[in-house]
């Protein structure tokens, strides 16, 4: 049975919900390991296990790459090499190690069902983004898509929350935001937004129960009971 835990529902009509990509609909943890150790390959450093990738996942490319780099004791001095070379593998494997979480799609279709505008925010390259999402059978449910290189500034900021709500006409403060980590509870918090996070993706190693959110989700299918309580126009 699905569990939903210790939620507080907000007495408002939601209008929009923005939800995370990596670890929070996709496991991606194998297409991070595929691309970062041909990366490691190519630039004749030894390779990295994905339980050290996992800690790194979820603040950009950017960052990711730094700290592969700093784990596997090569000079700062590689990361334009490295952002390249990680590049050109990540498009080449992109989704081909990786997989929707169990209750994704019919989460997304409850959303859809209640009436909802979808947006998916992620830290990810808008361009490994995309492609993702189709491949997955995703993009169909979502309005607009904005990886990490899509405004100045990154989750845990809330600026790309609130260009998103823009892009969506909904207001924060009806706008549910789903994500896995504390970066994304962080950008909800500064952004106005509710925030439920999945207890099952990555947050940088940590207890995801012990980050301040609304309400932690074993499955996005367990958005039902949530939705009868917040969003007027969910089904019974």
């Amino acid at each position: 049975m699905t569990a939903v835990h210790s939620i507080s529902p907000r007495p408002l009509a939601l209008q929009a919900a923005i939800v995370d990509l990596d670890g929070t609909m996709v496991d991606t943890l194998g297409d991070f390991a595929a691309a970062l150790n041909c990366m490691l390959d190519e630039l004749g450093l030894p390779p990295i296990e994905p339980v050290a990738i996992e800690l790194m996942v979820g603040r950009g490319s950017e960052h990711l790459i730094r700290s592969v780099l700093g784990h596997v004791g090569a000079a700062p001095s590689l990361y334009e090499a490295a952002w390249q070379s990680y590049q050109a593998h990540y498009l080449a494997i992109n989704g081909r190690h990786s997989a929707v979480y169990p209750g994704v799609v019919e989460g997304l279709r409850l959303l859809k069902d209640a009436g909802l505008k979808l947006a998916c925010i992620t830290n990810k390259p808008t361009n490994f983004a995309k492609p993702l999402l189709q491949a997955k059978g995703l993009a169909g449910f979502f309005e607009v898509v904005f990886g990490g290189d899509a405004f100045e500034r990154k989750k845990p900021d809330p600026l790309p929350l609130l260009k998103a709500c823009d892009a969506l006409g909904s207001k924060p403060a009806s706008t549910l935001v789903i994500g896995d980590s504390s970066n994304d509870a962080a950008a909800a918090r500064a952004a106005g937004c509710p925030v439920l996070l999945v207890t099952y993706g990555y947050n940088h190693g940590e207890p995801v129960r012990a980050v301040d959110a609304d309400g932690f989700l074993d499955s996005l299918a367990g958005l039902q009971r949530w939705l009868r309580q917040a969003c007027p126009a969910a089904r019974p």
